[in-house]
């Protein structure tokens, strides 16, 4: 049941808990790199919740990939996660950034893979129809 949970829950939280607890603005480097070009590249607190939510988001595919029972569930979940993504964005101004637009667009193309991949996974378990690939 745990797997039900969507990971990317965890990206929405954070955002929330940096903006509304700590105030710590999302333009704060995190650590920079000197690369052999001679730039120094800047890896900022935004870049670090994005590269983390496309890590949940592979995690969130790879569990679409499951044809159990629960899997109706964790689609419904994620579901709930891009609404109230969407309704945050809309109307919270704390959420009326570019980061959180793009947690909230990886929330939806994880409901739109899930659902994808998950079809096409039972459609390969049950040979349902035509197999033409």
């Amino acid at each position: 049941m745990i797997l039900s949970v969507p990971f990317l829950i965890f990206s929405v939280i954070a955002y929330n808990v940096i903006v509304f607890m700590t105030g710590t603005p999302f333009d704060t480097v995190a650590f920079e790199v000197p690369m052999l070009s001679g730039v120094i590249w800047t890896f900022t607190l935004g870049d670090m919740l994005i590269a983390g939510t496309l890590f949940l988001l592979f995690i969130e595919i790879l569990k679409a990939t499951r044809t159990s029972g629960n899997s109706l569930v964790d689609h419904a979940l994620s579901t709930i996660v891009f609404i109230v993504c969407l309704i945050e964005f809309l109307v919270v101004p704390e959420a009326a950034t570019s980061l959180f637009f793009f947690i909230t667009l990886i929330t939806l193309i994880d409901v739109i893979a899930g659902f994808s991949v998950t079809i096409r996974a039972a459609r390969r378990d049950f040979a349902v129809g035509p197999q033409s690939y």
